[in-house]
């Protein structure tokens, strides 16, 4: 999927009181926020309801318990075969509506059957027109649609698969119903989404959408034995807290995508941290009701309203209470960008880094994880993928921007799990720790970046490795 504002970024600090939290059980939240108004949306954005925690509760039991007769480490295939993208064809073209005892998030498994019948491009760009001109489509969105077509399409061409017209034409047929039905019948995600997998597969619907834009020979894992490492934690009961930065509105594919063949487990495991935006595009929506979720408004965007601050706040805090309960389950592994969006290149010579970890929020997630009553560590994570979707080079309030992508090589690599004591042992205060401890994972994060960086842009390949980033290819 192309690029949106601020696809997955960390909640931001949240009222003092919040982080206070014990074992004793957290009160049942019952009452809904409104949210703002958009060209996108549906009238609320986060539905909080007493369901959500009871289902972040059970959830976490069934990890902790299943967990451990698992098989971990399955192969997954790279290339997706066009049998496989015509059993989701069909699986889209086969769903039905919900029992009238779930009249909510229709739109995650009804299929409207607008575009699954066209059989050449001509056809489902004419599709699109037609629902424009009866109204069923805003024009920005169809215009936008239209757009992601050819760009995809271009994408994945250079890729050189010697199926890519097919795969292009399966995976965009599918990729415009869903939009299509979103915009119809919009979905709306609770504080706290679980990855809609049946009976239409969000996921590897994400997924097959993505992995014909990566370069697989010209992509790189880091230190894949902490992986092993942290599968072993969350089969424990452990919960990891993954500490990283943040490029695209792909990053969640493009991990998965990298980690599949190694560690499917964690790759499908991953709850992320993420920002209201990519739950109000709707060239973005289907691809976020795939992935685990804890939903909560965007910190460079929290006052783009004055009048919606508040709400965004009060938002925020159940959110955050949604993450207690869940880690409290254990076997817990949560991704979170503390800078609070995207990177982006420096504006003077064009370079990428990582940007600034915000403390606060850093703070705030190692305070979950250790009141969580489970074992708890924090690793960092670098990922470069900016090169396949890159955003764009402002932080944007508006919501939709042009698509651009590209077929591109990517990296994702993991350090050592952070001690903050050990990593603050020599700080004066409670506010200096804080700022020591976020700069040390900041640092690393940095790092791994370079040497991901040196491997794919420099062409270093597997010699980029570094004796604290042993790079490999395991899907190779």
């Amino acid at each position: 999927m192309a690029s949106t504002p601020s696809m997955l970024v960390p909640f931001s600090a949240a009222q003092p009181n919040s982080l206070g939290l014990s074992n004793k059980a957290l009160p049942v939240i019952s009452s809904s926020a409104p949210s703002p108004s958009s060209t996108f949306l549906a009238p609320s954005l986060f539905r909080v309801s007493s369901s959500s925690s009871s289902c972040c509760s059970s959830s976490s039991s069934y990890s902790h318990l299943k967990l451990g007769s698992i098989s971990m480490r399955s192969a997954a295939p790279r290339l997706v075969c066009s049998c496989s993208l015509n059993s989701l064809k069909s699986r889209a073209k086969e769903d039905v509506f919900p029992g009238k005892d779930s009249p909510h998030n229709e739109s995650s498994s009804v299929s409207s059957r607008a575009f699954l019948n066209a059989r050449t491009e001509e056809e489902l760009l004419l599709r699109i027109r037609k629902e424009a001109e009866a109204g069923s489509l805003p024009s920005n969105v169809a215009a936008g649609m239209e757009e992601l077509y050819h760009n995809y399409k271009n994408a994945v061409m250079k890729s050189g698969h010697p199926k890519a017209d097919e795969i292009v034409l399966s995976n965009m047929t599918i990729v415009l119903d869903r939009i299509y039905l979103d915009v119809e019948d919009p979905f709306v995600f609770e504080p706290y989404h679980k990855a809609k997998r049946d009976p239409f597969d969000y996921y590897m619907f994400g997924q097959n959408y993505i992995r014909p834009l990566i370069d697989f020979g010209n992509s790189y894992l880091g230190n894949i034995s902490l992986f092993y490492e942290i599968e072993e934690k969350l089969k424990q009961g452990h919960n990891v807290i993954l500490v990283s930065n943040h490029q695209t509105e792909a990053d969640p594919a493009v991990i998965a995508l990298l980690l599949e063949a190694a560690c499917p487990y964690i790759a499908e495991s991953v709850t992320y941290v993420a920002g209201d935006r990519v739950l109000m595009d709707p060239l973005c929506k289907p691809f976020s009701i795939g992935r685990n979720l804890i939903c909560v408004y965007s910190k460079k965007h929290m006052h783009d309203d004055p009048e919606l601050v508040e709400m965004k706040r009060k938002v925020n805090t159940r959110s955050l209470k949604e993450m207690a309960m869940l880690l409290r389950g254990g076997s817990q592994i949560v991704w979170i960008a503390p800078s609070g969006g995207r990177d982006r290149p420096d504006p003077l010579t064009g370079e990428w880094l990582p940007a600034p970890f915000d403390a606060s929020s850093v703070d705030n997630m190692r305070r979950l994880a250790e009141h969580s009553g489970q074992p708890g560590h924090i690793y960092p994570l670098a990922i470069l993928c900016h090169d396949i979707m890159p955003p764009p080079l402002q932080v944007e309030k508006e919501i939709g921007e042009r698509r651009i992508i590209s077929f591109h090589g990517v990296g994702l690599s993991v350090a050592p799990a952070m001690s903050f004591s050990e990593a603050t042992v020599a700080c004066e205060s409670p506010e200096k720790s804080k700022d020591a401890y976020t700069q040390a994972l900041y640092n690393s994060v940095t790092e791994q970046y370079t040497v991901l960086k040196s491997a794919i842009h420099g062409q270093q390949g597997l010699m980029a490795s570094i004796p604290n980033v042993s790079l490999s290819q395991p899907w190779i």
